[in-house]
C-alpha cells in the first residue's frame, strides 16, 4: 500500500495531459518502436529456423544420416559389412548404392547428372525418395530392364516423360570396331520425382543397383552403404563407433553433419549476425525511452518538487519514472511478441498472397533451393528476444529516473 501511489502516478504519466499531448505521443512512438523491433527480430529468426529445418529435412530425405564408402574404386564384401553394421542398436537400416556422374541425352537435349544405383526395397528404409515421385513408380526399377527415375527439373530439361527413353553416357570407354567410344546405355524413364529442392530435382537420377553395376563395370562391388540411424543428431558419435568396430582401415565414414557442414554452419552464422544486427534496432527503440523520460522529467519538475515537499523520498521519485519506462518497455515487448508470432505462423500465406497480388515470385528455387519461405517459431528464441528487449528498456529508464530523483524542490519551484 505504501508504494501504490508511485505506481499510480507512473501509470498516469503515460497518458496525455491537457497541457501537452506531445509527451504521450512520444511515449506511444517508443512503444511502437520496441514492438516493431521485437516483431521483426522474431520473424527473421523464425524464417532462419524454418529455412534450416526445411533444408535439413529435404536433404536428409534424399541422402542419409551417414554413409560408408571405400577409399578405392568400390566397397568389396559389402553384404558382410552391412550385416555387421546392422547389428548396432543405433542403426535402423543400411542400403547399398553406386554413384557416379554421367551425361544424359534425349533428342537434341542433353544434361549432366549424378546417377545413383539403388535397391528400391532397401532404399526405402534409408531415404524417402520413393514417396516423392510425382509420376511412375519407384518399384519399376527392376534389374536388367534398365529403367531410370529422373528428377522433375532434369526431365523437363531433357524434355522427356514417363515411357520415353534417354541415353546415359559415362566417362568410361569401350572399344568397338568404330574405335574407342564412351560407354553408354539406353534407359527407359519409369518415373519422375520432386524433392522440392532445385539442386536435387535438376541433377539426380536413380537406376537399379544391378543396372548401375553393369553400366559402370562395378561387378559385385558398390560405392558404399547408406545408413539410417535411430537419432540423426547422434550421427557423429555413431559413425566414430562404427569406424572403430570395422577397424577403420579401408573405409571412409562420414555423416550428414560433415557432408553439409559448411552449409549449415553458414546458416547458423547468418542467424547469429542477423540477431545482433536486428537487436541494435531494438536497442535504438529501447533507448528512445531515454529521450521520452527526459522530456517527462523536464515537464514534471513542478510535480516532482511538490511530491518532495509533501514527503516523497528520492527513492519514490525514482520508482515513479522507472514504472513509466518499464510500462513502455513491457507494453512494446508484449505487442511485439504477439505481432511477431502471428506473422511467423502465417508467413507463407502472406508471402503467397503478396506474390499473387504483385504477379512475381520472391523465392526462385534455382537460387534459394526452394520456392517457399518457411518459418518455425522456437520459443527459446522468443524468450531470449523478450528478456533482452525488456532488459534494454528497463536499463533505459535508469538515467532519467535518477535525474528526476535528484531534483531540488526549492530550485524547481523558484519560478512557479
Amino acid at each position: 500500500m505504501t508504494r501504490s501511489y508511485e505506481l499510480f502516478i507512473g501509470r498516469r504519466y503515460l497518458r496525455s495531459s491537457r497541457g501537452n499531448r506531445f509527451i504521450s505521443f512520444i511515449s506511444t512512438i517508443s512503444m511502437v518502436g520496441v514492438a516493431i523491433g521485437v516483431a521483426v527480430l522474431i520473424v527473421v529468426l523464425s524464417v532462419m529456423n524454418g529455412f534450416e529445418s526445411e533444408l535439413r529435412h529435404r536433404i536428409l530425405s534424399l541422402t542419409s544420416h551417414a554413409t560408408i564408402s571405400a577409399f578405392g574404386s568400390g566397397l568389396p564384401n559389402w553384404r558382410e559389412t552391412a550385416a555387421r553394421i546392422d547389428e548396432s542398436p543405433e542403426v535402423v537400416a543400411s542400403a547399398p548404392y553406386i554413384e557416379d556422374q554421367a551425361l544424359l541425352t534425349a533428342g537434341n537435349a542433353s544434361s549432366g547428372a549424378m546417377i545413383v544405383g539403388v535397391l528400391p526395397a532397401e532404399e526405402r528404409q534409408v531415404s524417402s525418395i520413393a514417396d516423392k515421385l510425382n509420376a511412375g513408380s519407384f518399384d519399376d526399377l527392376k534389374p536388367g530392364e534398365f529403367g531410370i527415375v529422373l528428377g522433375a527439373e532434369l526431365a523437363k530439361a531433357l524434355e522427356v516423360s514417363v515411357g520415353e527413353r534417354v541415353v546415359v553416357v559415362t566417362s568410361m570407354r569401350s572399344t568397338t570396331p568404330a574405335g574407342v567410344l564412351p560407354r553408354h546405355r539406353v534407359f527407359k524413364v519409369v518415373g519422375t520425382f520432386s524433392a522440392g529442392m532445385y539442386e536435387y530435382d535438376r541433377n539426380l537420377a536413380y537406376v537399379h543397383l544391378d543396372d548401375a553395376a553393369r553400366l559402370y563395370r562395378m561387378g559385385e562391388q558398390v560405392t558404399g552403404l547408406r545408413l539410417q540411424l535411430v537419432d540423426m543428431f547422434s550421427a557423429p558419435r555413431v559413425v566414430r563407433s562404427l569406424a572403430l568396430s570395422l577397424g577403420g582401415e579401408g573405409y571412409y565414414i562420414y555423416d550428414w553433419t560433415r557432408k553439409h557442414e559448411n552449409f549449415f554452419r553458414s546458416i547458423q552464422l547468418t542467424k547469429t549476425v542477423m540477431f545482433i544486427i536486428l537487436l541494435l534496432v531494438v536497442a535504438v527503440a529501447a533507448f528512445n525511452i531515454v529521450s521520452t523520460l527526459v522530456m517527462v522529467v523536464k515537464e514534471k519538475q513542478a510535480d516532482i518538487a511538490i511530491l518532495r515537499t509533501v514527503g516523497a523520498s528520492p527513492r519514490s521519485i525514482l520508482a515513479i519514472f522507472v514504472t513509466q519506462g518499464t510500462a513502455i518497455g513491457l507494453i512494446g515487448t508484449v505487442v511485439g511478441i504477439a505481432l511477431g508470432v502471428l506473422i511467423s505462423f502465417n508467413l507463407e500465406s502472406l508471402v503467397h498472397g503478396l506474390e499473387r497480388l504483385l504477379g512475381t515470385q520472391f523465392m526462385d528455387a534455382q537460387v534459394y533451393f526452394m520456392s517457399d519461405l518457411p518459418a518455425v517459431v522456437e520459443w527459446s528464441d522468443v524468450a531470449k528476444i523478450s528478456f533482452t528487449a525488456f532488459g534494454l528498456c528497463c536499463l533505459s529508464t535508469l538515467y532519467p529516473a535518477w535525474r528526476a530523483a535528484r531534483t531540488q524542490p526549492a530550485r524547481a519551484l523558484r519560478h512557479d
